[in-house]
């Protein structure tokens, strides 16, 4: 464990001119701002900083729209010092994570100009789940910076700050997939038919159950209630999708086939797409219920950009 994280932080660290603790800090800075991140993600979670003054940087969390269901969220960093910043590292702890979610720099590190946000990707780490998680702590930031006049690295943890739930949320959907993962594994197929009309055309959605429990287990069961439209693709009035399908672990792999049609034909409606070929299926299992998103891979979510296209440019 690096001097940065020789005892807990009440405020950003300051080191005396000459000092042995000055000197070890300017080694510290002659390395890489990359390298600083594994020692980083090395240590416990920090308690969120106390301090008398308002810390130089804040974080939120959030989520975009081309991140949700990528198993990535932001961290959305704004400096209120009032001077300008280097971030070098970042990351946040929360209880309902396996680890730590963290900001990697491409090289070297990120301008952070006063009150100018900016967001840094993270991808999520897995899951924690079995478990409810009422009253959960806030989650706590970890950021490395460097700023003008100031030898080396220095390093705030802020409590960060959740405003729509989405540490929450991303929490659910993901112990729901892992439920459900357990059960069977579910794919859209790569290839999409389309109607000698081009104004519909049928995706299939594949199915294959897992091995059977074993001897003295109970099999494993899970049922897709329903599945849902996207800003894309909708369901055929004539012919709506499947519901209340049960799905065991053992049964034979099967399809489920859904004639789809365009769900909006306005200019925007494929240039701006971020979740339409993004499938939501409405499943239950394992004593839990929501949404499971089933997404199309390259191929087929380029078939049905096509597919939209051609059947609206008909009319």
């Amino acid at each position: 464990m690096d001097l940065l994280h020789e005892q807990q932080i009440r405020g950003p660290r300051t080191y005396a001119p000459g000092s042995p603790s000055r000197r070890r800090l300017a080694i510290l800075a002659a390395t890489s701002l990359a390298a600083a991140v594994p020692a980083l993600a090395a240590c416990t979670a920090p308690e969120p900083q106390q301090s008398a003054e308002p810390l130089p940087i804040t974080v939120e969390v959030n989520q975009s729209r081309d991140q949700y269901g990528k198993q990535a969220i932001q961290l959305l960093l704004t400096n209120v010092s009032g001077g300008s910043l280097t971030v070098a590292a970042a990351q946040l702890r929360s209880p309902l994570f396996q680890g730590d979610i963290r900001w990697e720099p491409a090289g070297g590190g990120l301008e952070l100009p006063p009150g100018q946000p900016k967001s840094l990707p993270a991808r999520l780490p897995a899951p924690v789940c079995g478990q409810d998680q009422p009253g959960t702590p806030q989650p706590v930031a970890t950021v490395r910076y460097s700023e003008p006049g100031h030898a080396g690295l220095r390093e705030v943890a802020p409590a960060a700050v959740d405003p729509f739930g989405v540490l929450e949320r991303n929490n659910l959907e993901l112990c729901l997939a892992a439920e459900a993962a357990a059960v069977a594994d579910i794919v859209l197929d790569r290839s999409l038919e389309v109607a000698p009309d081009s104004r519909t055309a049928v995706v299939r959605l594949v199915i294959t159950p897992k091995a059977a429990a074993g001897a003295g287990r109970d099999t494993r069961t899970m049922t897709i209630a329903g599945i849902g439209g996207t800003t894309l693709i909708a369901e055929p009035a004539e012919e709506p999708w499947p519901r209340n399908v049960r799905i065991a672990q053992g049964a034979p792999r099967f399809e489920l086939r859904l004639r789809i049609r365009p769900a909006r034909c306005d200019p925007h409606a494929i240039a701006e797409d971020k979740v339409g070929t993004l499938l939501p299926l409405r499943v239950s299992v394992g004593g839990r219920e929501g949404q499971v998103k089933i997404a199309a891979g390259t191929v087929l979510r380029g078939q049905i950009y096509d597919f939209v296209a051609a059947a609206c440019a008909q009319g």
